[in-house]
């Protein structure tokens, strides 16, 4: 595929560990660059925008935004939500060091996960997914027929505070990963939904928990396409 744009470029080249995306930017705008970028990368993307609306934040996360925060923003609450955001694509790509490799695969039916390649297949076929659907599947698939809430599962998986759309950012993130790994969203087979309750990974076996690599403090590589206006 050939890489038009400048900023898209700059992403395939520097390849960052995580992408901060404005929404409103000149020449593309920040939900044309996510949907681009991954065509190529799962690296994780967090939208920063002063479009503020329900369905903007939907849509941003709905065309695989990983994170929607809204300016004005407290400046601790951004580095504590990349913080987080690199301290969980560092676990879900190194995994537990000295974890057996049994332990390294986790299956339901057709649906494998290989938690050292960091890929995922259905039926065989191999299944491209962003860093937080796969922290999804994965916390899903380690405790199947175990039902989380969104609230337990938002707090798993993105680790932020002052956030009040937890229910919403898990919905849409759970809707994208059916669209991935069901053969029929509608009627899912792995993913269902316990009404009133939350979610759960059907599987008729259950595999043992990875323990968590011992990780603090992530620097890493970051890229901020921002539309400066919108200070």
């Amino acid at each position: 595929m050939q890489w038009n744009n400048f900023e898209v470029a700059l992403a395939q080249d520097e390849k960052p560990d995580l992408i901060l995306l404005d929404v409103v930017m000149p020449g593309i705008s920040g939900i044309e660059l996510c949907t681009k970028i991954r065509e190529q990368s799962d690296v994780p993307i967090l939208f920063v925008s002063c479009k503020n609306q329900e369905m903007d934040k939907v849509l941003g996360l709905s065309i695989g935004g990983d994170d929607y925060i809204s300016k004005p923003f407290s400046p601790a609450e951004l580095v504590a939500r990349v913080k987080a955001h690199l301290r969980r694509q560092n676990m879900s790509h190194s995994g537990a060091p000295d974890a057996p490799a049994p332990q390294n695969i986790l299956t339901a039916g057709d649906l494998e996960i290989d938690l050292s390649a960091h890929t995922v297949t259905v039926g065989g076929k191999p299944v491209h997914l962003t860093a937080k659907e796969f922290e999804l599947l994965v916390l899903l698939s380690r405790y199947p027929n175990r039902v989380f809430t969104s609230r337990q599962i938002f707090d798993n998986l993105w680790d932020s505070y002052g956030i009040d759309e937890d229910v919403r950012t898990v919905m849409v993130h759970i809707s994208n990963l059916r669209k991935k790994i069901e053969p029929n969203p509608e009627k899912p087979r792995y993913i269902h939904t316990v009404r009133g309750v939350g979610y759960k990974l059907v599987s008729g076996r259950k595999e043992k928990e990875l323990a968590p690599a011992d990780v603090s403090s992530l620097p890493g590589k970051l890229l901020f396409f921002e539309c400066l206006k919108c200070h």
